[in-house]
């Protein structure tokens, strides 16, 4: 897996300081996407063991809230093989800060009923994810209103919760 850039300290993508990591590699290609060279999974750097050692250093500060996501696409399979063993260990490190995942994938059609029955890191991959923000980027609905979101189509969505409970739960704030 390659990776486009770790930003040490992101205030754009989730709330809170977080650190936030953009990965190579997206099949959805959106019209205005705002990280097209990203779309090509051998842009960027290698995603190594050091790569993950920067982000877990990165995270130790106190003010750090948590560990964004984004990309590209984290749901690509390959991106998701890549991360398990990042998440893994940010889990084992920090279990008091927060993960959120953007993807262009619908939870719902494409994650739960696609990937989770068809790739067996996709259900691991979720356990370890707090947020998820949803759906492709959708030029004609576009909003720059939206809170941590670019097209009124997508969603921010509690995935512990809303795989608790077996229905979409979403995070309160627009």
């Amino acid at each position: 897996m390659n990776y486009a850039d770790i930003k040490q300290y992101d205030v754009a993508n989730g709330p809170g300081v977080r650190v936030s990591l953009f990965v190579s590699g997206c099949t959805h290609h959106c019209k205005e996407c705002f990280n097209p060279e990203t779309w090509d999974f051998n842009y960027g750097k290698l995603f190594t063991d050091e790569t993950i050692n920067e982000i877990i250093e990165y995270m130790a500060l106190d003010y750090i809230q948590g560990l964004t996501l984004l990309g590209g696409d984290p749901m690509e399979r390959s991106n998701q093989k890549g991360l398990l063993p990042l998440l893994r260990k940010v889990r084992e490190i920090y279990p008091e800060k927060n993960i959120w995942c953007f993807t262009g994938y619908d939870f719902e059609k494409d994650i739960l009923k696609k990937m989770v029955p068809e790739w067996e890191e996709t259900k691991e991959f979720l356990s370890y994810i707090d947020v998820l923000v949803d759906g492709e980027f959708i030029l004609e609905e576009k909003d720059l209103n939206l809170v941590f979101k670019g097209s009124a189509n997508q969603r921010t969505i509690l995935v512990p919760e809303s795989l608790t409970k077996g229905e979409l739960i979403l995070w309160d704030r627009n």
